[in-house]
């Protein structure tokens, strides 16, 4: 434990640990991110608790949580980073500037991206920054392009070891499922009526695989880029559609299981860096670490 004058001094790279076992509660998915071993993950969570004298998590062979002591934690060590990040900054003489194009899943529209998006230029008041928000198929097309240099999107399936550029790093992981307005009624003899984004998106295809697999007749009742537009024509019971668990939009509800609508798995969001360098891929650096910094964040409404 480093101390300084009897005090515990946190480490960042210790913090940045943390909060990546903080926001995907699996210290596999953390060493993923972090491009570590899962054993140097539990080296840091454990000269951090050394270091506060309080467990941070509870965990077993099957689940990973953060204690009373570890939502604590949370909050501190984020304005921890940040201070550092900004004395380093400061210190170094390296103020980031430049141009950033980042592209963002229409999904977190709705979550505190903003906030953590704000923070951000308040800090690198000189990179200029420009937000497309897109299907995330869209924005994956846009990167390969070299028209976007930064985006944070979802990812089919598990994806890669080690922390693989090409797979991006894992900001989130959870379940699609079926959601509608409360009370709407799927009868399991007619064609299922599905609110969907166009193509490319990757909640259509899902769902559309999903379908075509159980064998399930459907029909599409709405179609719209817009998740706005989407959503209103669920509340309106229109349909239902495919979405991440944990953003669930207000005034709709998962679909009972009586429906017998087939499993969706799970979606990957993460971020994918594009191929300029210089001063952009420094500002593309510190946005992402930003992101990953505030990621728990990113699944909770404003």
């Amino acid at each position: 434990m480093s101390e300084g004058y009897g005090r515990p001094v946190y480490e960042p790279t210790q913090l940045r640990t943390f909060l990546a076992v903080a926001q995907t509660l699996s210290f596999t998915q953390a060493a993923r991110r972090l491009g570590v071993r899962q054993s140097t993950v539990s080296q840091h969570v454990r000269r951090l608790e050394e270091a506060t004298g309080r467990p941070l998590f509870s965990r077993d062979t099957h689940s990973v949580e953060l204690t009373e002591d570890g939502e604590a934690m949370l909050g501190f060590a984020r304005a921890i980073l940040q201070a550092h990040e900004r004395a380093a900054a400061w210190f170094g003489g390296t103020r980031l500037r430049g141009r950033l194009r980042f592209g963002a899943s229409e999904d977190f529209v709705t979550t505190r991206l903003p906030e953590i998006l704000e923070s951000f230029r308040r800090e690198h008041p000189e990179v200029d920054l420009e937000l497309t928000v897109e299907l995330s198929g869209t924005l994956q097309a846009r990167l390969a392009q070299g028209r976007l240099d930064l985006i944070l999107a979802k990812r089919r399936g598990e994806g890669g070891e080690g922390g693989e550029e090409s797979e991006g790093r894992l900001v989130w992981q959870d379940s699609l499922i079926w959601i509608g307005a409360p009370g709407l009624r799927v009868e399991p003899d007619r064609p299922v009526p599905l609110i969907l984004f166009p193509p490319p998106g990757i909640t259509r295809a899902r769902a559309l695989e999903a379908l075509q697999a159980q064998g399930r007749a459907w029909r599409i009742a709405c179609t719209s880029s817009s998740l706005s537009a989407n959503v209103a024509a669920a509340r309106a019971g229109l349909g239902v559609m495919a979405h991440t668990r944990g953003l669930v939009p207000e005034g709709l509800v998962p679909v009972p299981a009586r429906a017998g609508l087939p499993e969706l798995g799970e979606v990957g969001f993460v971020l994918l860096r594009g191929r300029r360098g210089g001063a952009t891929q420094e500002a593309a650096d510190a946005l992402a670490e930003a992101i990953l910094a505030g990621g728990d964040r990113l699944h909770r409404p404003r």
